[in-house]
């Protein structure tokens, strides 16, 4: 359907899906940043923070299921998986 043919509502919703849209393509993004820098085989907080820069401490040890200071790939799937880190 042509866009002079759009009603407004229609023009409001089509504005909204592209957002939506590219809400999604951002968030993409930002996951593909995460990298284990210095090759340890989990994430350190200086590390989920490029990735996840508004996480806190308090969040990290949350995550840090075993204590060890670092997030490795199960807890950070279960983080994801939880809603914790998006």
């Amino acid at each position: 359907m042509p866009s002079e043919h759009m009603t407004n509502k229609e023009n409001v919703m089509k504005k909204y899906i592209i957002a939506i849209a590219a809400i999604g393509f951002a968030g993409t993004a930002i996951a593909q940043e995460l990298t284990d820098t210095d090759g340890s085989g989990a994430f350190s907080m200086e590390e989920l923070m490029t990735a996840y820069p508004n996480i806190t401490e308090d969040v990290f040890v949350l995550i840090d299921a075993n204590g060890d200071g670092a997030v490795d790939a199960d807890e950070l799937t279960a983080a994801q998986d939880a809603g914790t880190l998006q």
